[in-house]
């Protein structure tokens, strides 16, 4: 049985699909498990041994510049490679225009979400099977049912796995560190920066190193005045990759709601994560080791909620 699972973007909703490629394997003996995601994500379902084939995406990039020829001839090289070979089920865990846009495009029946459940009822026309799945529940239990309904298992009860392990990086810590991620999407999501220097030298107080992550040029300049004020670190500019290869490495994580705080979690480290303009309860820090979410819609957490956390994880490994 081969089956291919469109999740596309975001990087913490991909790692939140994660878990459904565990349950599949263990319910279903000698299946064969693909994956369509944005190229800049493929590093993550790379990074799990249980999928067999990742077919990468530059969806963002084609979209601006949708009359170049390359670009034509990228996403007919990428249909072809979604036409070679039969699927017995293709899986579309995003519930979106731009997930059925390109699952169609795959030879093999599209299924997702019913117009109640999906993130775009629009969506729900297109699927030939569709499944209910309470909109209230996490992310991450969302596509854990939707791949049960659809593949005939039961809905599993047990912590989910994410079962991925990076290989090595191109960047070494050289000593005990702790990975703060001051970066955000948006401008709301942004926490203090006076806070994140007075979680560092909290840090460092615990004997570790605080490494300040980044992603932009902006994030660049933000990083480096945390890191200065609070005798911490800065490392360069890492690929998906090499970053969950970092952070693997590091004793705690604290993030605001972003990508690289869901990896961190996913990778077993104790991840606290912060929410400044979003409820955590459907896409909170889920992790196997010491993981908290804190804050929400007009929460701004304080710094000594985020301190007394910290507190709290002194005596995990």
């Amino acid at each position: 049985m081969r089956v291919l699972i469109v999740k596309m973007s975001s990087m913490g909703d991909v790692v939140h699909a994660l878990p459904v490629v565990h349950d599949m394997r263990r319910a279903i003996p000698n299946l064969e498990i693909e994956w369509l995601v944005e190229a800049s994500f493929a590093a993550i379902p790379r990074m799990h041994p249980g999928v067999d084939r990742v077919l990468p995406l530059n969806f963002r990039r084609w979209r601006r510049k949708l009359w170049d020829g390359d670009t034509w001839r990228a996403m007919g090289a990428l249909r072809a490679q979604l036409r070679e070979r039969a699927y017995d089920c293709v899986l579309d865990l995003q519930g979106l225009l731009k997930s059925v846009l390109w699952g169609r495009l795959a030879n093999g029946p599209l299924m997702g979400y019913d117009s109640a459940s999906a993130r775009d009822p629009l969506a729900a026309w297109f699927y030939a099977r569709k499944a209910q799945v309470p909109r209230q529940l996490h992310a991450i239990d969302r596509c854990r049912r939707l791949a049960a309904a659809h593949l005939g298992y039961p809905v599993p009860t047990d912590a989910p796995v994410f079962g991925i392990a990076p290989g090595p990086g191109a960047w070494k810590l050289r000593s005990p560190s702790a990975a703060l991620i001051p970066c955000a999407s948006r401008p709301e999501k942004i926490w203090p920066e006076a806070r994140w220097i007075a979680v560092g030298k909290r840090i460092k107080a615990m004997g570790l190193s605080p490494l300040v992550i980044w992603g932009t040029e902006e994030e660049q300049v933000r990083a480096e005045r945390i890191a200065a004020g609070c005798e911490g670190e800065v490392p360069p500019f890492l690929n998906v990759h090499d970053m969950a290869s970092l952070l693997a490495a590091t004793k705690r994580v604290v993030g605001l709601d972003t990508g690289f705080s869901h990896l961190a979690a996913a990778l077993g480290r104790p991840t606290i994560g912060i929410y400044c303009d979003h409820e955590p309860g459907l896409a909170g820090i889920v992790g196997s080791a010491g993981v908290a979410s804190i804050g929400g819609k007009g929460q701004v957490p304080s710094l000594q909620q985020v301190l007394a956390l910290l507190e709290q994880q002194r005596a995990l490994p």
